[in-house]
């Protein structure tokens, strides 16, 4: 056989009893697991791992509807059975008690001895808090979690010749309509997202506790977005959501959070998004004391000097908008051009594309003022004056 018969025999048998299927909602899909993408959690002791187990279970879905599409149905459904493995595993290793978290973290980073999804499961209804307790109040989602993965399994371990590819795929069997094949796939698909969803929430409560703005408006700067309603009517349901919220997890960080004061809505989008409305400048002023540093040197700038558009701290990696537009027509900006900006020998109205910069140093930190206009010698002595004095209140309050 030449070269050529040989790749046209390949291209042909690695095809033969495969059949690739379009999702119609493979975009809607994507979409939604934006949801468990920004769920990113600020937990100290776990965060970063538990992080890294909610995106590498949200890529587990990602690669479960591309394998299906390209028609490798049983490694997309091993793909949906390693995202709720993954969920669990990373339960397992923030929920077990802390004596035994260290060498478990250990057995698993160094490929030792590791409990299979039964044996954690079973570790952590008797010895996980979190785990134990949303087990006894979400009986329901558990027992829903269950049969799924027993179905998964069917697939995975190809229980049936309609889990075969020759007999599925083969044109002289008779297979299930396109529709209702796809139909059963998004089910599980659908199903599996809704346990890695649930599963996060074992880290901390954030992404269901945000949807509150009682709650939202109150709690710090959290890295952690909610998940939206549509997402949890689709996904997740209602009444799993209810069972969540009579958890410890749960009811402890709402009780923490809702004795703390409100911030109001220009507050929140300073501490929250960084935008800083003038407009709004009474209600800013009014509880800068919930703000951190950066927030009310960057708010009282903005206050002091009307010229100013945006302002940049962290050599520029943190910007804060305003209600007014910048000149400047690019949206772009580098690190490298406020290294120049702090360098220079004038840090006063140095051109920056169609606009200005102006670097100010305050409590031995650069903040960088972006402006459509020059700053005049008014303008400087303002900003100065107001900070300085800010400051230095600032200073007397934390050492009476």
């Amino acid at each position: 056989m030449s070269m050529n018969e040989s790749e046209i025999y390949i291209e042909w048998r690695k095809h033969e009893n495969v059949h690739p299927i379009k999702l119609p909602n493979k975009y809607k899909f994507y979409n939604d697991l934006i949801n468990i993408e920004h769920s990113w959690s600020g937990r100290a002791d776990i965060g970063n791992i538990g992080n890294t187990f909610v995106i590498e279970a949200e890529q587990q879905l990602i690669n479960a509807l591309e394998l299906f599409e390209q028609g490798y149905f049983d490694c997309a459904y091993y793909s949906l059975r390693s995202a709720i493995e993954l969920s669990t595993t990373m339960v397992y290793l923030s929920d077990m008690p802390e004596e035994e978290k260290e060498s478990l973290l250990e057995s698993w980073t160094e490929y030792k001895d590791f409990p299979m999804q039964g044996q954690m499961i079973k570790q952590l209804s008797t010895k996980g808090s979190t785990f134990l307790d949303m087990k006894e109040k979400m009986s329901s989602f558990f027992e829903q979690s269950k049969d799924l993965s027993a179905e998964l399994n069917k697939y995975v371990h190809k229980q049936g010749l309609k889990h075969f590819y020759i007999s599925r795929n083969h044109p002289l069997n008779h297979r299930e309509p396109d529709d209702e094949y796809v139909k059963t796939f998004e089910n599980h698909f659908k199903r599996c997202v809704c346990v890695v969803a649930v599963m996060r929430l074992a880290i901390d409560p954030f992404p269901i506790l945000l949807m509150d703005d009682e709650i939202l408006y109150r709690c710090f700067a959290s890295m952690t977005d909610p998940y939206s309603l549509d997402f949890i009517e689709e996904y997740i349901g209602q009444d799993i959501i209810e069972a969540y919220k009579t958890t410890d997890i749960f009811t402890g960080a709402y009780e923490t959070f809702i004795k703390d004061e409100k911030k109001s809505k220009p507050v929140f989008d300073v501490v929250k998004h960084q935008y800083i409305d003038s407009r709004e400048m009474d209600a800013l002023l009014a509880q800068l004391y919930l703000m951190t540093k950066d927030d009310i040197i960057c708010t009282l700038i903005v206050y002091a000097c009307n010229k100013i558009v945006k302002l940049y701290t962290c050599n520029g990696l943190l910007m804060y908008f305003t209600d007014k537009n910048t000149n400047r027509k690019s949206m772009s900006w580098s690190s490298i051009d406020f290294v120049k900006f702090s360098g220079a020998q004038e840090k006063i109205n140095q051109p920056y594309d169609e606009a200005y910069i102006s670097v100010f140093v305050f409590d031995d930190e650069l903040y960088y003022a972006e402006h459509n206009e020059l700053l005049d010698d008014e303008d400087l002595a303002s900003i100065v004056g107001l900070i300085t004095g800010a400051l230095f209140k600032m200073n007397e309050a934390l050492h009476e």
